[in-house]
């Protein structure tokens, strides 16, 4: 098993030097555009960034780094980025060490995309490490976007990837709790109930607390304003074998416009699969609205749909314009987003509607 500090470093492609984690909690969105111009970037007047959903995007956002503040190609920040949490063991919601489905069966989605509309995506995929990087190759070397289960995974061991088993003892365990009082039928949203094996509702009540989500979701902007996004799961814990969220879904879980900015999704995937969540707040952004504004916008719609159902589940949303604004919002408070450029490194908590 790997270690997560050994799997940063294999993660940041051999590149020295680690910049240390602010891990600043701030309230807020980050006046990122002030210092646009500043990096030195000959080709764009908008200087690299980096943003990702959650605490584990401090991490993630780190390693893309390496690869924006050196000049390099958005797309491939974006996928060493979220390779990190693919791959860190510790973490129960995305790749290695991800609650399994009813079955004991860990399977991994994913999408990419990159500035000119390019994308490729995999679905319900086992024994993968890094998925993110099956997509990447499904949109560069495929006539098509989206591979599946046993497709996709024959397509990765074709391309070099090896079978690896994802479920850990810690997540086996979690599973095997859950099966001695488990109903197979399907309950959105099942690992928010807070099993005393997983959460403690005194430190962490659900829904939206700090650990509430399923998703890493990232979006970049590199010295030559190139955008692109990535977004990576393993779903919602013991979900029915074969469900897929808005995660690997383009349009629901990821979008990226050049004209426009980008933005991702976080929480009960269905609802955002309904509104085509991420695609939605492009458009808002485009008719003149801020991130954030955008993301709230988004938000209202989703519970105008169903008010009462809203209550009950966490969705936030993560959005990034071309001019390097980056703006959230949630439905419940504890939806945090990491933001690295030139000039901070620093956790924002998103505001929420409840």
């Amino acid at each position: 098993m790997s270690t997560r500090r050994k799997f940063i470093q294999r993660s940041l492609l051999g590149s020295a030097g680690m910049l240390s984690l602010g891990n600043v909690l701030a309230e807020g969105t980050p006046n990122i555009d002030e210092a646009a111009g500043n990096t030195g970037a000959t080709q764009s007047t908008t200087p690299p960034i980096v943003v990702s959903t959650w605490k584990m995007g401090l991490a993630a956002n780190q390693a893309a780094w390496e690869i924006l503040g050196n000049g390099g190609y958005a797309l491939d920040a974006v996928e060493v980025g979220v390779r990190v949490p693919e791959g860190d063991p510790k973490g129960n919601s995305v790749g290695y060490g991800g609650l399994p489905d009813r079955d004991g069966r860990v399977t991994l989605d994913a999408c990419i995309m990159d500035e000119r509309y390019n994308c490729g995506s995999v679905m319900c995929i086992e024994q993968i490490m890094h998925p993110i990087s099956v997509a990447r190759l499904v949109m560069e070397k495929t006539p098509h976007i989206v591979l599946v289960g046993e497709g996709a995974q024959r397509f990765a061991l074709a391309n070099g990837f090896k079978k690896e088993n994802l479920l850990t003892p810690e997540s086996e365990k979690a599973w095997k709790e859950w099966l001695k009082t488990a109903q197979y039928k399907p309950i959105i949203n099942i690992e928010n109930q807070g099993y005393g094996y997983l959460y403690n509702k005194e430190t962490d009540p659900m829904p939206g607390g700090v650990d509430n989500h399923d998703t890493i979701g990232m979006l970049a902007i590199d010295s030559q304003a190139r955008m692109s996004g990535a977004c990576t799961t393993s779903g919602l814990a013991f979900k029915m074998q074969g469900r897929v969220g808005d995660s690997p879904i383009i349009g629901a879980g990821l979008y990226v416009d050049p004209e426009v900015g980008a933005a991702t999704a976080t929480g009960v995937g269905e609802e955002v699969i309904r509104m085509v969540g991420a695609h939605l707040i492009v458009e808002l952004m485009r008719q003149g609205h801020q991130p954030e504004q955008a993301c709230k916008l988004a938000i209202e719609r989703l519970i105008k749909r169903n008010p009462v159902h809203a209550k009950d589940i966490q969705v936030g949303f993560l959005a990034l314009n071309k001019a390097g604004q980056a703006g959230a919002y949630a439905l419940q408070p504890g939806f945090t987003y990491a933001v690295k450029s030139g000039q901070e490194e620093k956790l924002y908590t998103a505001k929420s509607i409840y």
